[in-house]
């Protein structure tokens, strides 16, 4: 186990430092100057070359490479100039409330899927099987702002029924005591309800418009998995020993279709990374994809660089975890190819 995980990180250094090269590039290729944006609309161009001298943009590509991997190498992001505060700072800050999102909506996400396609394979051609269909379709079909935007219009400014979608916590509640940085697990460290209970509330929107955006490739892998399962042959020979249904189902059939689902659920959570980017500026979320493309707006390069570099630091991980995920089921998988 140990040696896989350490064969997965040596591999991933790689494209980690591909990414690295290609957002710094991108980065630089940017419309728009940065010195010019900080300089202010009425700087001469002598304080505009000033500020492009004290943000190091006058040096060559190749130094400014360099250093940029040099502050790396010290664990060091550099500052944000909109902010003034070093982006490694702000991104510990941010992300706990970007995975709160998606970690939550793909827990709903597969609470939901999961039973849909083995409902939709066991009763194939069924109208379960149809009402799976239709709601797969419609969540291929429609966009996450749209998805956002649709359910605040409906559940909060026509019903009611939903707070408002401005961040993660209402203004007339104090933020507990930050531990891990998720809301809803630091009001139940600090145990207050009151907090909790206004957390989920804010979630409820953003996390069922990530939801319903995951939910159709999940549905869909998982019907097609089990209807190629249910037609195998250790399947009938399970049938024909007299097994109850419930175990060949469950025991047998579900089990052996996990294989491409969890595969479709790392392929799913690195969608969802960047969905949230959308979904984040929809309901105001203070997460690290609308801090993002408030610096890519500002043509600040360090937070953009440093939320790159942290989505392939993520997707590295997620990968590991699904070759784990591949062992935890199924111990004769081999991953070390």
């Amino acid at each position: 186990m140990l040696r896989l995980i350490a064969k997965r990180l040596i591999a991933a250094v790689p494209s980690l430092f591909g990414v690295v090269v290609i957002t710094f590039l991108l980065t630089r290729a940017l419309p728009g100057d940065p010195a010019a944006y900080f300089a202010g609309g009425a700087a001469t161009a002598e304080a505009i070359e000033q500020v492009r001298r004290q943000l190091g943009l006058d040096r060559p590509l190749p130094e400014q490479f360099l250093r940029y991997l040099g502050d790396l190498a010290r664990g060091e992001f550099g500052l944000s100039l909109t902010t003034g505060q070093p982006v490694l700072t702000e991104l510990a800050q941010r992300l706990p409330a970007s995975l709160e999102i998606v970690l939550v909506a793909l827990v709903v996400a597969c609470g939901i899927a999961v039973p849909m396609g083995v409902l939709a394979a066991v009763r194939q051609g069924s109208w379960i099987d149809q009402v799976c269909r239709v709601i797969t379709t419609a969540g291929v079909s429609l966009p996450t702002f749209f998805t956002g935007l649709l359910l605040a219009y409906v559940f909060y400014f026509l019903l009611g029924w939903a707070p408002s979608p401005m961040g993660r916590l209402d203004p007339i509640f104090s933020t507990p005591p930050v531990v891990t940085g998720f809301l809803l697990i630091d009001s139940l460290i600090a145990r207050d309800a009151a907090i909790w209970w206004a957390a989920a509330k804010q979630l409820v929107l953003p996390v069922a418009t990530m939801a319903i955006f995951v939910l159709a490739p999940i549905a869909r892998m998982t019907r097609a998995s089990m209807l190629g399962v249910l037609s195998s042959d250790f399947v009938r020979t399970a049938r024909a020993s007299g097994l109850t249904p419930a175990t060949v189902l469950f025991t047998y059939a579900l089990r052996n279709a996990l294989l491409p689902v969890i595969t479709t659920l790392g392929m799913v959570f690195g969608f969802m990374l960047g969905g949230s980017v959308i979904v984040e500026k929809v309901f105001g979320w203070p997460g690290i994809g609308s801090y993002a493309i408030d610096a890519l707006t500002a043509s600040d390069y360090a937070p953009v660089q440093g939320f790159v570099l942290t989505m392939g630091v993520l997707f590295v991980f997620v990968n590991l975890l699904v070759d784990l995920l591949y062992l935890l089921v199924d111990p004769r998988v081999s991953v070390d190819s």
